[in-house]
């Protein structure tokens, strides 16, 4: 009996490997594919890991990452009861939660608008018209921002002193940066994002609108009843991907349009680190910032996906 049972795993586990095998050769193509992906990550994400124990060490340039002595939690006790931690808390939760909000509204709004027009030349135009912005990089999109906003040869200024307003310094004025990130961020990406969305809504199936009109529905009972209930999914995935983004902003664009002025409504955790740990050298001060940020992030994706599944059944694990 031990012997039969024995040769029948002994089998199950040459099938298997048969099908791997088989498997492999017949998709050898995209696994080639795979590689290079696969490299960066282990490269560019997966072996830096080793370097938050500097979180945990006052790190020493000139002792290395193992000469410098271990020192526990007391680089996270110093952020935590940094003056600037609350501060940091709300300008990186306000301006996470207001960019993933207005992004993903206007994406859908976008590719809604854009999925009811039946003028197909009409329609490339417009999609390739809004997709031009995602093509520049952060810096060209902030110096774009910076000119259009110049208090001497802005346009928008311009306008405001052809009808008798006052010029405004907007870049300097912490009132309006919240404004200005957001506004930026929604024109630069809202074209590449509507493209998923529309991906999406072409995966409906026509006989669904087709029941709808007979029922008597209009063209925005259809989109409510039919386009948005079909979209969900969708839309819940793409809120999971980039919920994290919530408490890890990119650094880069707030870097390139904030100044001191605007400090205590723009400085978040990805420019703090950056300025402690390349401006002052406080290295594991900053990585200790920097990791912080990184669980918090993990934490809102994770319970992003959690409430995703109670509610709308749709997750992604």
């Amino acid at each position: 009996m031990n012997n039969s049972n024995a040769l029948s795993k002994a089998k199950k586990r040459e099938k298997k490997r048969q099908q791997v095998s088989f498997s492999l050769k017949r998709s050898r193509q995209l696994h080639i594919l795979l590689i290079p992906g696969v490299l960066h990550y282990i490269i560019f994400r997966y072996f830096p890991m080793f370097g938050i124990a500097i979180a945990f060490k006052d790190y020493n340039l000139y002792a290395g990452f193992t000469g410098s002595p271990w020192v526990g939690w007391e680089n996270f006790a110093r952020v935590f009861s940094s003056p600037d931690f609350i501060l940091l808390i709300r300008n990186t939760l306000l301006l996470g939660i207001s960019t993933l909000f207005w992004n993903s509204i206007v994406a859908i709004f976008f590719a809604l608008v854009i999925n009811e027009v039946r003028h197909a030349g009409l329609k490339r135009m417009v999609q390739s018209i809004s997709f031009f912005p995602s093509l520049l990089s952060v810096v060209v999109v902030c110096s774009m921002v910076m000119d259009f906003l110049s208090p001497t040869s802005g346009v928008l200024n311009q306008f405001l002193a052809s009808i008798g307003l006052e010029k405004h310094y907007f870049m300097v004025d912490p009132k309006w940066f919240r404004t200005i990130y957001v506004t930026s961020e929604v024109w630069q990406k809202f074209g590449y994002n509507a493209i998923i969305y529309l991906a999406a809504l072409s995966g409906i199936s026509s006989d669904l609108f087709e029941s709808a009109a007979l029922d008597g529905c209009g063209r925005l009972r259809r989109i409510w009843h039919v386009t948005l209930p079909g979209l969900l999914p969708t839309i819940c995935t793409m809120t999971i991907l980039n919920a994290g983004s919530i408490f890890r902003i990119g650094a880069d664009k707030v870097l390139l349009l904030y100044n001191p002025r605007t400090y205590e409504v723009a400085d978040i955790f990805g420019t703090y680190v950056y300025r402690k740990g390349i401006y002052e050298s406080s290295f594991s001060y900053a990585s200790a910032a920097g990791l912080f940020e990184s669980v918090v992030a993990f934490i809102i994706v994770f319970s992003m996906n959690k409430l995703s599944k109670r509610v709308t059944e749709n997750s992604l694990w």
